[in-house]
């Protein structure tokens, strides 16, 4: 069966805590919620984790948060052997805000990549130290030393990243908004969330569900780590957090 949460990170990636209540426990232990601020593992990003505080003050921890059926069916893994809630109780939610907060300044910088590199994506992976881009280029034609000089200089600018909605119509009519090869966004609602960056989204536009941080200047200083041949036309563009270390 799908339930359906709310999804509160979608409107504010920087909430850290909230109150839900528990609508249903599966027959895996997960913990489905009426509202939550964790992030379900989903495009490339990593679910949240965290804790569930009960009323006696006892804590349930999330070790992942993972989609059901659909998008919008959400659910809080706890760690095998943990006690689970109710359905019918209220829960206190707080986030491991840190980790949170480095995959959202990672995976804006995963997007200013991509400006930087305008090619079809193949795949992708954020993580908190270490993500990855995977373009379809034969021949990257481009250094490491270049590429983060650039993805830095749309750092220091420090453009708004801001969230819009556009139709399935809006989208057909502008298929280069999608910028993955192989993976399409989900259409059907009538609201495609794009994730858009610069005044008037004069820097990026793209379908995005992710978690972003409000300006590129938050993300912090990166670096391209590696630029790897995968394959005949597959480019790996390596992500890091920090100055480039010496040659």
């Amino acid at each position: 069966m799908a339930y359906r949460t709310d999804a509160l990170f979608r409107d504010d990636a920087y909430l850290r805590t909230a109150d839900a209540v528990v609508v249903a426990v599966n027959d895996r232990g997960g913990i489905i919620l009426d509202r939550t601020i964790f992030y379900a593992t989903s495009g490339g990003q990593p679910g949240d984790t965290g804790t569930l505080e009960r009323a006696d003050g006892s804590l349930i921890a999330v070790a992942a948060t993972i989609t059901g059926e659909t998008k919008d069916d959400i659910i809080h893994v706890p760690p095998p052997e943990q006690a689970v809630p109710e359905v019918g109780e209220p829960v206190k939610l707080a986030l491991n805000w840190q980790r949170r907060h480095l995959l959202m300044r990672m995976h804006t910088a995963c997007h200013l990549l991509t400006v930087v590199c305008p090619f079809l994506i193949t795949g992708a992976s954020v993580s908190e130290d270490d993500s990855r881009i995977d373009f379809d280029i034969p021949d990257a034609g481009f250094t490491r030393e270049d590429v983060t000089a650039r993805l830095m200089e749309l750092v220091r600018a420090d453009h708004p990243v801001l969230v819009r909605l556009i139709t399935d119509e809006e989208l057909a009519a502008n298929p280069g908004l999608v910028k993955s090869k192989n993976v399409r966004p989900p259409v059907g609602t009538g609201k495609i969330r794009l994730v858009c960056i610069g005044e008037n989204a004069s820097i990026d536009s793209q379908p995005c569900g992710g978690t972003h941080v409000k300006s590129t200047g938050e993300v912090g200083e990166i670096h391209i780590g590696k630029i790897e041949k995968k394959g005949r036309e597959n480019r790996r563009f390596r992500i890091r957090f920090g100055p480039m270390p010496p040659a």
